[in-house]
């Protein structure tokens, strides 16, 4: 029989689509009270990669934070319900104001949460499921065929090399 081996902690991360400034930080605010500070942010990048957002309104930008707190992976389904209710907070007429997508980062992956299914997506509980965008292997990220144009992008990736240096750094602790 096998034994069960727990994997070590992920680094929480979110991305947003915006473009009202004083709603980002509102949200991030929010977010921190959860899940502590902020330690990594990457520049604010015109989001024009799809017209799925186009209802949250013209010039929309992304940008990408991670907290300090190390998460238990099993959580991501609850913290994916948790940015849920925070994006409703910011409701105008129905329409969102602002998109919230968590993820976690591990040495070997980063993965995003979605409440929408598709083939390459794993349940993990509660509506949400789980979508791999990258693998790590000799020393970079390595895309698959579904992961998200702007995700493949130099800035993403400059943002989430840092953040497993960080993450590495600390798991030696």
């Amino acid at each position: 029989m096998a034994e069960i081996i727990y994997p070590p902690k992920a680094k929480l991360f979110c991305g947003f689509i915006y473009s009202d400034e004083e709603i980002l930080d509102k949200t991030i605010s929010l977010l921190s009270e959860s899940y502590g500070k902020i330690i990594l942010k990457s520049e604010s990048f015109p989001f024009q990669h799809t017209c799925y957002y186009e209802t949250m309104g013209q010039n929309l930008k992304k940008v990408l934070i991670a907290f300090d707190l190390l998460i238990e992976r099993d959580q991501m389904a609850l913290i994916k319900i948790h940015s849920n209710e925070i994006e409703n907070l910011f409701l105008d007429n129905g329409k969102r104001k602002i998109n919230i997508d968590p993820g976690y980062l591990t040495l070997s992956n980063v993965y995003l949460a979605s409440c929408k299914e598709y083939y390459h997506r794993i349940y993990i509980g509660n509506g949400i499921y789980l979508e791999n965008e990258y693998y790590w292997s000799k020393k970079d990220y390595v895309f698959f065929e579904w992961t998200y144009p702007d995700y493949k992008t130099e800035g993403y990736l400059k943002f989430f090399k840092e953040l497993r240096k960080i993450y590495a750094q600390e798991l030696k602790k």
